[in-house]
């Protein structure tokens, strides 16, 4: 296993222009992710999360990255030509979608896109020249009947039941968290080194939930890939991640592993976010929400982002540009009066629950 970071990632900006102005959607984000790595990046809907992750695999168009950098297995993501980008995107990153939808094709079946993928996998680059050519993806009806074996396989290790039977059934013939689990299995075709999973339980029941979850906890330690994971919920972060990232206005307000951010978080909006975790509240209490609106990313104001929202906000923290600071080893927070945050979250981490 090498000591190198699977993805290095270096003061990163990505903005979009529009009538309006400019939308700094991400503003200055740095992280690392490493070998056999889950890493969670957590924040309400706004805070640049999905911005963040679609930048990574370059699919960030119709926004621009205009200043950082992205490294992938020592390969300058902002500075790559298309060919490579897509080599990469084929052979070394995959991500989910938040939609399966976005994903699956609904005239297609199942088996046929995990196919797909498993071609491309093993041809990259030669896609579009099948597609123009009118190539089918399998030469012989042994080679195809070998590949449906391997997609049975993958659909298998999602936790999809009765798999052969399942091979011929197209998209709407799948419940939602079986949709999640195929497009999981298309992106572990390609046999990537980094899985990036953006919002991959949202709208799934809380059993479900919990099923990919622990999937993709078990690939990760079957396969040793590295997962960068994107949620709203505290809950799905703490349940898997090793490290966490807290966003909010596109920046990283909090980082450290999940253990020092769930038990001892520094910054007001991590410790806000927290509090409004269901477990995090009394019976017959009112769940709680966390007062004002999220900033508007159009030219933002110098100062730290969630100071109009912060109950210990000073002018120091509206007024000036906020650096993040090392706490603890690992631990960083990007808040200028540390101290104001008191008192544990009553949150565990699955080592603690173990």
């Amino acid at each position: 296993m090498s000591d190198e970071p699977v993805l290095e990632v270096d003061n990163l900006h990505t903005q979009f222009n529009t009538r309006e102005g400019t939308v700094h959607a991400v503003d200055g984000v740095s992280f690392t992710v490493d070998e056999g790595e889950i890493v969670g990046i957590v924040g309400e809907s706004g805070s640049g999360k999905s911005v963040n992750a679609l930048s990574l695999v370059r699919l960030e168009d119709p926004g621009t990255i205009t200043e950082g950098s992205i490294r992938f297995r020592g390969t300058e993501m902002t500075e790559a030509d298309d060919r490579a980008i897509r080599r990469i995107r084929g052979d070394g990153m995959a991500m989910v979608f938040q939609d399966p939808m976005e994903t699956l094709n609904p005239v297609f079946r199942v088996g046929e896109q995990i196919e797909e993928s498993l071609k491309i996998h093993e041809n990259p680059g030669s896609q579009k020249l099948l597609d123009y050519l009118n190539v089918p993806l399998f030469s012989d009806s042994n080679e195809r009947k070998e590949r449906r074996n391997r997609v049975a396989e993958l659909m298998e290790q999602v936790g999809i039941p009765h798999p052969h039977e399942r091979l011929d059934d197209y998209p709407h013939e799948f419940s939602g968290g079986m949709r999640q689990r195929a497009t999981l299995a298309i992106a572990l075709a390609r046999e990537p080194d980094l899985l990036i999973a953006d919002e991959p339980t949202t709208a799934l029941d809380v059993t479900i939930q919990a099923a990919i979850l622990d999937r993709i906890e078990e690939l990760r330690d079957k396969l040793g890939m590295s997962v960068v994971l994107i949620s709203h919920d505290f809950g799905v972060i703490a349940e898997v991640c090793d490290r966490v990232l807290v966003m909010y206005g596109g920046e990283i307000m909090e980082s450290g592993t999940t253990e020092q951010i769930l038990t001892n978080p520094q910054h007001p909006y991590t410790r806000a976010l927290l509090d409004c975790m269901p477990q995090n509240t009394q019976p017959k209490e009112p769940l709680r929400i966390i007062d004002g609106q999220v900033p508007n990313l159009k030219n933002p104001d110098t100062g730290c982002m969630f100071a109009p929202r912060c109950e210990h906000a000073t002018e120091e923290c509206r007024g000036n540009e906020i650096h993040d600071r090392n706490v603890d080893d690992g631990h960083r927070v990007a808040c200028c009066n540390l101290g104001s945050v008191e008192g544990r979250t009553g949150v565990e981490s699955e080592e603690n629950r173990s």
